[in-house]
């Protein structure tokens, strides 16, 4: 790296996320920007029943305090600039907040928000133009709760090239808030596309917070000292390389295996990662590790961007409930299994009675005899599990009939069922995503900044072909006695996550003779075949010469995704863990004893 770089860090993967990494960034380590990611489809529908209740909430209230309250003055005495998608859907409320902080603890900084991504007040428009969901085709549903455009980097770019010190957004892709400070300071065009490529993969890096630094890694025996785990910061080039590293005297971990791990993380077609201000390509990335806890990223490219806003709209579907029972002793899992079937059965007997009709969805899951695991469960005879019960229904008194009726399991079914006392669950209303695309020239992000507002102009892009992808050719075992098989977590690291009702799991070979063999094992058929109990729809891979890796897509693989899933995994966390058990056929010797790996299997 030379010429002009900038540093920033990422305070924030998710609303909830640590209270201790703003203050760590900025007391432990040289920044130039402080980035906060808090938004999720999930966090938006919260967001908005808030606003509906009181029309001064809607944003993130924590970002406001205590977060920037405790770091205001160092912020403003080390010119640090602070950018976050807090604002949800309220930013102008979000931005007042923060100015009362600011006025009580003496404080000089500039604020502006970002506004033109909520198009609730748009929607007789969008029904007009027949607007269909882009995965299901469905129509939009008529109560809707959110519908909000993903905005690019472009708005936040405009807002600090007029002065704020501290930049509010709405809806973002999460990546943005650290892409618009990289086309402010370097002057980055709306043209310069591999340069938008590899500032929206440093964003994605920092992201998910500590994700990035060892947490949800793979070897996570080798990460040190989670309570004191650093969060991530990317030293960003001019030409868009980057280092990413974390403040010194932290635990936490960055290899190349961490940073490959959320480079995959959530991101479908490696080749056409659609972000509202390019198409990136992450097919060809390098990460290479420089020193410890640092490793240097490049290779990123980028296409013009698409000429749709994706829209995330959220709508209410009824109510849910869900709630937890220990059993232990002899056959608990047979215990558990029974209880749910006896439950049920009463309810539906009940429901029937009261004419309330009976649930829309049920599920249970016996959890400690490996239920996810479908027909992989290695557990025979557990002597304590904990039975999961859940259900939707359009009316929350037949919900409050279950959490009744499956208390009263503790007293009138099995032997040693028991819980904490005291800890009965609420209905709450199920919200599911509506996902679809609008003409960029009907949306118009706005930046507003001391009683002013000022339109933004953003790239209108064009329509994007997938089939002009050149796909890479992965490698091929050459001919070879496969005479052993190992377990992939000695040949791999894999992360998963979710978008909607897709699973998307990451697979990165630990050395790149181990890509022929696990890409053979891997095939869409196989992995398909591997989650057959769970995935409804389709598998394809993914290819990532640049780092030895795969990556997997997974349609309709989470019961719905999100809060409108009754599963104990709704965003599948926990499939890339179940991957990593799948035997691969590999060569004798090919994987010395003592391999990386094999402490995880311990």
């Amino acid at each position: 790296m030379s010429g002009k770089t900038i540093r920033i860090g990422g305070a924030s993967g998710f609303w909830g996320d640590s209270m201790m990494a703003a203050r760590q960034l900025v007391d432990g380590t040289e920044l130039d920007y402080l980035v906060f990611d808090y938004l999720a489809e999930i966090t938006m529908s919260i967001l908005a029943r808030a606003r509906a209740k009181d029309e001064t909430m809607g944003y993130a209230t924590d970002f406001v305090a205590p977060t920037m309250k405790s770091i205001a003055r160092q912020v403003e005495e080390k010119g640090i600039k602070v950018i976050a998608n807090s604002g949800g859907v309220n930013p102008g409320a979000c931005a007042d907040a923060l100015q009362t902080v600011f006025d009580e603890e003496g404080v000089n900084l500039n604020i502006a928000y970002v506004t033109g991504d909520d198009l609730m007040d748009r929607l007789m428009d969008l029904r007009k133009q027949d607007i269909k969901e882009m995965f299901t085709g469905a129509p939009l549903p008529p109560d809707m709760l959110s519908m909000n455009a993903y905005l690019g980097a472009r708005p936040i770019a405009d807002a600090l090239g007029r002065g704020a010190d501290v930049v509010i957004t709405g809806r973002v892709v999460d990546s943005a808030v650290t892409l618009g400070a990289c086309m402010h300071e370097f002057a980055w065009t709306d043209e310069e596309f591999d340069r938008l490529s590899s500032g929206s993969l440093a964003g994605h890096i920092l992201e998910c917070g500590a994700q990035a630094t060892g947490g949800l890694h793979t070897d996570w025996d080798q990460v040190p000292d989670w309570s004191n785990i650093g969060y991530p910061v990317a030293e960003i080039s001019e030409d868009g390389t980057f280092v990413v590293e974390k403040p010194p005297r932290t635990g936490g971990l960055i290899s190349k295996g961490t940073i490959a791990e959320q480079m995959l993380y959530e991101i479908g077609d490696p080749q056409a990662y659609i972000l509202p201000d390019v198409v990136c390509d992450f097919s060809d990335v390098k990460i290479e590790e420089v020193e410890e806890n640092k490793v240097r990223v490049s290779g990123a490219r980028g296409a013009a961007p698409t000429d749709t806003f994706k829209v995330s709209g959220t709508y209410g579907d009824g109510f849910r409930v869900g709630m937890y029972l220990t059993i232990g002793g002899i056959d608990a899992d047979k215990k558990a299994k029974k209880t749910a079937d006896a439950v049920f059965t009463r309810l539906s007997r009940m429901l029937s009675e009261t004419n309330l009709g009976d649930f829309t969805e049920t599920s249970f899951e016996v959890i400690g005899s490996e239920a996810t695991y479908g027909p992989h469960s290695r557990i025979t005879a557990p002597r304590e599990v904990v039975l999961k019960l859940a259900a939707k229904h359009e009316k929350p008194q037949a919900l409050n009939m279950l959490v009744r009726e499956a208390t009263s399991s503790a007293t009138s079914m099995a032997p040693g069922t028991t819980g904490m006392g005291g800890n009965r669950p609420k209905v709450s209303p199920v919200v599911r995503l509506f996902s679809c695309l609008v003409p960029k020239s009907d949306v118009t992000p706005a930046v507003h900044r001391q009683s002013n507002m000022f339109p933004v102009s953003v790239h209108n892009g064009r329509p994007f072909d997938p089939a002009s992808i050149s796909r890479p050719v992965g490698p091929e075992i050459l001919a070879a006695n496969l005479t052993d098989t190992v377990p992939l977590v000695k040949l791999a690291w894999a992360r998963s996550g979710d978008k909607g009702n897709s699973s998307n799991i990451g697979v990165i070979a630990r050395k790149i003779e181990y890509l022929p063999y696990i890409r053979a094992s891997l095939t869409e058929q196989a992995v398909k075949d591997y989650f057959a109990h769970i995935v409804e729809g389709r598998v394809t891979r993914f290819d990532l010469p640049g780092i030895d890796g795969l990556n997997f897509l997974m349609t309709e693989a989470l019961g719905g995704g999100g809060i409108a899933s009754l599963r104990n995994d709704p965003q599948g966390k926990a499939l890339a863990q179940m991957l990593l058990d799948l035997e691969i056929a590999v060569p004798a010797g090919l994987v010395p004893p003592d391999d990386t790996g094999e402490t995880a299997l311990a």
